[in-house]
């Protein structure tokens, strides 16, 4: 197997192309650089310089390297921006894919790993979120994906690809400090900082049902999030045509947004630092809290890394990034 990486010079997609490397398989890197960095791609590896919107280039780069499987990561990804301008995400998550699509049945490449996300759910009221809980998507970054993976779920269906839909739960940490998160919009990043800045990390909200008042997430390393890729990909290396597979990729366990405050303060050196309180933002559930039941029954998969992990090499990571 041939994996075309799109989006493998970004953060998440630069640890997927390491564990693919590592786990011996061939990659080629396509990525537009807007956000992605050239650096991160491992020396040996290809780097197509490209859009996922342009076919011509991605069947290209299909059949100059041989593909016979993608891995699609490249999207638009903040909650934010999707409201702002939602037009530029249904552009770059719905009509990238289906050009991605495009040239992969005009090549004849046929296995496919989707990275998708948690967003799809929306406000889910359950305890632990299963692939089958509905999906009520929330901003139009959390629907692109959901029409993202009934795009490629159509496609199964019709020409015989093998898919993979992983939908992530919140993502932290490095596996080294050169590959870490470059953005600021995830709360570790976030509490770094308003730290850097002098300033008290915030909390949006207090006063949720949850026991110390302050929203529950899934947190997941970014390495665990690697090797389900990796797993995923040769679960479908020899899958029937028109598999589909729809995964959450969690670790199963709920921590505070207060709990993680303080676990970073304290990794920081800022224990003194008292969190400032303010009102809750918009949209934000109580819990979100992943099932990965499905995952390890389909691939064999499961989170390796704690909360410790992920805090301990996010904030080297930041401080490589900011030396």
């Amino acid at each position: 197997m041939s994996w075309l990486v799109t989006g493998g010079a970004g953060y998440i997609g630069a640890h997927v192309v390491r564990a693919l490397v590592d786990g011996g398989e061939s990659v080629v890197v396509y990525d537009d650089l807007s956000t992605g960095c050239a650096d991160r791609v491992p020396a040996g590896v290809p780097l197509v310089v490209g859009s996922v919107l342009d076919g011509p280039l991605l069947e290209s780069a299909i059949r100059d390297h041989a593909v016979t499987g993608v891995v699609h990561i490249a999207a638009k990804k903040q909650v934010g921006e999707s409201v702002e301008q939602p037009l530029r995400y249904y552009r770059e998550n719905v009509t990238g894919p289906e050009t991605l699509l495009e040239a992969m049945t005009a090549c004849g490449a046929d296995r496919l790993v989707f990275s998708s996300s948690a967003a799809v759910y929306g406000m889910p009221d359950v305890d632990l979120v299963t692939e089958d809980t509905p999906c009520l998507p929330m901003s139009p970054y959390g629907e692109t994906k959901l029409v993202g993976e009934w795009l490629i779920n159509a496609a199964a269906r019709a020409h015989g690809i093998r898919a993979a839909s992983l939908r992530y739960f919140n993502v932290a940490g490095a596996a080294a400090p050169e590959l870490a998160d470059t953005g600021v919009f995830n709360l570790i990043p976030m509490v770094f900082e308003r730290l850097e800045a002098g300033e008290a990390p915030r909390v949006f909200g207090d006063d949720y049902a949850t026991p110390d008042g302050t929203c529950v997430r899934d947190y997941i390393h970014v390495q665990d999030i690697a090797s389900a890729h990796l797993a995923a990909a040769r679960r479908l290396t020899d899958a029937p045509e028109g598999t589909a597979l729809t995964l959450n990729i969690g670790r199963g366990e709920g921590s505070s947004v207060r709990e993680m405050v303080d676990r970073i303060l304290k990794v920081a050196g800022k224990e003194d630092v008292a969190p400032q309180v303010t009102e809750r933002r918009p949209g934000d559930p109580a819990r979100v809290v992943a099932s990965a039941d499905r995952a390890r029954e389909e691939l064999g998969w499961t989170a390796r890394h704690g909360l410790d992990d992920m805090i301990d090499s996010a904030w080297q990571g930041w401080r490589h990034r900011n030396r």
